[in-house]
This record gives C-alpha cells, structure tokens and sequence, in this order.
C-alpha cells in the first residue's frame, strides 16, 4: 500500500501527537515492498521536553495508592484481551514477521500476563513488612515504597511486543515515569500498546512514546541529570554501549541509576539416552526454529551421546526440518517466515 493508506504513527509527548517530519517507515519483513505504516521520529527537542513532562506528571503520579496504579493496568489487560487482541496480533504478525501462533503468545497472552503479574507483585511487596511491632502497639513498623529520584529510560526490543509492554509498565506501575523507545521494526505493534493504556486511563506524562533513533534518544536521556534507571532489552553490544554511556556520565546524575538488561544467550538442550526421540526432535525444532531463531531463548547448543545422534537423531532433525514450511506470516500454513531483518 502506498504511505497515504497506512497508519502514521506520531511521537506522543504529554499526551499530545508530537511531530518532526523526520519520518521513518515500518517494513513488512516477509514483503519489502510494503510498508505497515510509518512514523515520526525523535529529535533532541522532543526527549528532552519529554523528560520536563514526564518529571512533572511523576509527582500526581507517584501520590496515587498502589490499587490505583494497579487499575489501569488490569483494565489494560483487560482490554488487550479483548477488544485489542486480534489488532494486536495483526500488527505483530505482518510487522514483526510472526505465525499466528507466536504473535498470539507474544502480543496477546504475554502482555496480558505481564500487566497481570506486575499487579500482582506490587501487592506481594507491599507484603513485606517488618515481622513485629512493640507488644504495646505504641510504636508501628511499616516500610514504604518510593519511586526512583527521576525517569526511567525503557529501550525495548523488536522480537517481543510484550518485553515492549513490560519494560515501562513494571517501572509506572511502582510510581515512577519513563521514557518509552520502542524499536522501529514493531513499531506499529508498540503504538497500539500506548493506546491500549491511555484508554485503560494512564495519565499524560507518565509513558512519553517515543519512536526513532536509539543513539539520538540515549545521548539526551542518559546524559540528563534526573536520569534514573534503565530498562533494556535488546543485544549485547548495545546494552554494552549503553552501560558505558551511564558509566561515563555517573558525576551527572542527581542519584546511581538502575540498570536492568537482558541479552541474547545460548540455549541449550541436554539429551538422556531415555529421553523419548520424538518428543526431542519436536522440542528441538521448535525451540531453535520458531519465530526464526528470533529468540534470546532459541535453542543454539544440543549435548547429547554420539550414538544417539548418528543413529536417530541427526536423520530425524534433518528430515523435520525439510518437512517445514517457509511462507509469509500471513499464511496460516507457515511454520517458518522472514527474518526482521539484513
């Protein structure tokens, strides 16, 4: 489709559509010459006026109770459960190259369990209080909970729309406010997830949606002096590069950051000669090859005794493989569609 017949997505600032007219473009990975929409993309301007409002919603924000936090959450679960679900499974199929089946247990069942779980353990942590009180009850332990001193700065990845969920929502549900970057290949898919939580009522200010160049938005937010945490999801050597970024920067910030990433990594299989063959070449297929191997949990190593791999399992892995298809993400049939990208 031409750009005139595709979603626009804006940068989103205090609640207020935010443009540049830098634009970008969302590609369909299993056919280029598609665009799933475009998008405005940040500029210093725009981060940092983001980090002046996100630091002035934090304070209303912060005051609200613990249960009125957690409700716009669960009402957000709610709503990607329901009337958002298919969209978000469309968008994370045809933009980030998904089966129904991955793009299901990703943008759907993920995200929900995500927003879920994050309420749920908001509670579990306001459970832990000191064990006793004087006999007397003229004196009342009780440990409270406070944001961080600034904004947290969510980088979030292409390979799961959920992890792109996650990452602010677990830092807003406790109090604080980010700065959400969300990778360019799952755009789409991002800016359906911002809407799902200003419909669930998350007030302005507090997830700033910015879309565009990770090195243009880290060089603004990791460098402010109310930079308070990062949250990262994506591949070694940026989450390298950021970490020093921080590290070079330290005299600057009003406190220490937090600094929470993950990685890629190197799954593996470990094979008992009573292990069931077929239920292991199943398990092994699927765990390397599904969404392509896009996974930090793919299967890359398999240990296993020589005898059962050149007497069963070599053949049998080849033969499954070859039995596979490799098709567009919108072919029901596919069990193998296009990488994200070069």
């Amino acid at each position: 489709p031409s750009d005139d017949n595709i979603p626009h997505v804006p940068l989103i600032v205090n609640g207020q559509k935010t443009y540049t007219h830098h634009i970008g473009k969302q590609l369909m990975p299993h056919s280029h010459a598609n665009s799933l929409c475009t998008f405005e993309m940040l500029d210093s301007i725009v981060v940092n006026d983001a980090i002046d409002g996100a630091l002035e919603a934090k304070t209303q924000w912060a005051g609200l109770s613990q249960d009125e936090r957690n409700s716009v959450f669960l009402k957000a679960a709610a709503l990607a459960a329901g009337p958002w679900r298919q969209r978000l499974n469309a968008a994370t199929m045809l933009g980030q190259g998904k089966t129904v089946w991955q793009a299901e247990i990703d943008a759907a069942v993920e995200t929900i369990d995500f927003w879920r779980f994050a309420a749920r353990w908001s509670e579990k942590i306001y459970e832990m209080q000191p064990p006793e009180n004087e006999k007397n009850c003229t004196i009342w332990n009780r440990m409270e909970f406070r944001p961080l001193e600034g904004f947290v700065a969510a980088i979030t990845p292409f390979n799961f729309l959920a992890i792109g969920a996650n990452l602010p929502s677990s830092a807003v549900i406790m109090g604080n406010v980010a700065l959400w970057k969300p990778a360019e290949n799952a755009m789409l898919g991002s800016y359906y997830i911002y809407q799902i939580l200003k419909e669930a009522g998350l007030p302005d200010g507090v997830i700033q949606f910015l879309p565009g160049d990770g090195k243009a938005f880290s060089d603004v937010a990791l460098k402010h002096k109310m930079f308070a945490g990062l949250h990262f999801t994506g591949s070694t050597t940026v989450f390298n590069s950021l970490w020093k970024q921080v590290a070079e920067n330290l005299d600057n910030y009003k406190s220490y950051p937090r600094i929470v990433g993950e990685t890629g990594g190197k799954n593996f299989h470990v094979v008992h000669k009573s292990a069931d063959f077929k239920h292991l070449v199943n398990s092994t297929v699927r765990g390397a090859f599904e969404y392509q191997g896009q996974k930090c949990s793919a299967t890359s190593r398999m240990y296993l005794p020589a005898g059962i791999w050149n007497s069963f399992v070599k053949s049998a892995l080849v033969s499954e493989l070859a039995s596979v298809k490799l098709g567009a993400a919108d072919d029901f049939t596919s069990f193998i569609t296009a990488v994200i990208n070069e």
